[in-house]
């Protein structure tokens, strides 16, 4: 597996080429059209005191950028979206203008709530006439109760009803996603039917790794008949899947949508090419993918920031990625990052050529 340092020492002998009018290293690696038509404009929602991760973007009737993203206090270094995270809201005027928080939509319950501990992963969709937050909470503060959930609003301002039950839990014991249900990605299918993608993996496996990075995450997909289930999985789980390739290789973050008659993927790269990228994958189906290309570049391809403080391991690459769409194609892609004026982390936002 290219480590970090490896790859980005392998850029200085790459070329470089002009690229969206800027000079950028060609590294030998498949990138997508999507990748080719990302813009970077920068680090947004940086907030004093908190780390900001998971940007989730929505244009209101009146043209206004909605991002419900969340957050939580700088004393807990970047370990606290286990434990206690918080799911915020804030609107701009446009989809390039400054971000200005509004308030906290969703907190931690407390004790005898599936959601008591964190809330975070939020994903953000206008379906059947109603805003629909899709979210991640967990019970312990800890990776084995995480589970997905459901709230909805009849306004982006809220009220939020919350769910007093998950969307979906884990797996059978012995399943592939028996540990948890996270990261959510939806797509109302064009059948009617309501197609939930969602993060897991598998309980021994988690046990039994060894280092930093444990388990094997893999993607699976549970369809329901109405939008508040019951989801039923896929048979053909998990539907993204890299285990077979060694090393573990595997992946998270994902952001799904339906375009056309083909679906799209864009996720977190978690060792098939690297760990600094994202993946772009299609499908015909929604169901069985074709193989990934690169969907954006290291942080460093894209911006230039002094160097991070030690205790922020994971700077350099964006993660969750979340699209905006205009006009029924991707417009903007929203991801988070490590850094920023405050040394914690902040949302990054790119705009996406025509």
């Amino acid at each position: 597996m290219t480590s970090r340092r490896d790859f980005l020492a392998s850029l200085s002998a790459i070329p470089l080429i002009k690229w969206q009018g800027r000079l950028l290293p060609q590294p030998e690696l498949p990138l997508s059209d999507f990748a080719k038509k990302l813009e970077p404009l920068g680090r947004r929602l940086e907030m004093e005191g908190y780390y900001v991760w998971c940007c989730a973007p929505i244009l209101a009737p009146d043209g206004k950028l909605h991002v419900f993203f969340s957050r939580w206090k700088e004393e807990y270094k970047m370990g606290g979206w286990i434990h206690k995270s918080e799911i915020a809201h804030a609107v701009a005027n446009s989809p390039e203008a400054p971000l200005i928080y509004v308030d906290t939509i969703l907190a931690p319950r407390g004790a005898n709530h599936w959601d008591a501990t964190t809330c975070h992963n939020p994903h953000i969709q206008y379906i059947d006439g109603q805003y629909c937050l899709f979210y991640m909470g967990n019970a312990n503060g800890k990776t084995d109760t995480k589970r997905i959930g459901l709230a909805t609003a009849p306004s982006l301002d809220g009220p939020w009803t919350r769910p007093d039950n998950p969307l979906l839990e884990a797996g059978t014991i012995g399943s592939w996603d028996d540990h948890c249900t996270t990261n959510p990605s939806f797509v109302k299918h064009p059948n009617g039917e309501y197609w939930l993608y969602y993060k897991s993996w598998n309980t021994s496996e988690y046990a039994a790794a060894q280092g930093a990075i444990r388990g094997n995450r893999k993607y699976g997909l549970a369809i329901a008949q109405q939008l508040h289930g019951p989801y039923i999985r896929f048979e053909g789980n998990p539907i993204v899947d890299f285990s077979g390739m060694g090393q573990n290789q595997q992946v998270e973050d994902a952001f799904t949508f339906r375009r056309g008659k083909h679906f799209y993927m864009i996720t977190r790269d978690m060792g098939y090419f690297n760990h600094e990228v994202g993946l772009w994958m299609d499908s015909k189906n929604g169901k069985n993918w074709n193989k990934p290309q690169v969907a954006y570049l290291p942080a460093s391809s894209y911006i230039s920031e002094p160097p991070p403080p030690a205790y922020l391991k994971r700077y350099g690459r964006f993660e969750r990625p979340q699209i905006l769409m205009q006009n029924d194609r991707p417009a903007y892609l929203f991801t988070a990052m490590q850094g920023g004026q405050y040394g914690t982390a902040s949302g990054f936002l790119f705009k996406i050529k025509a």
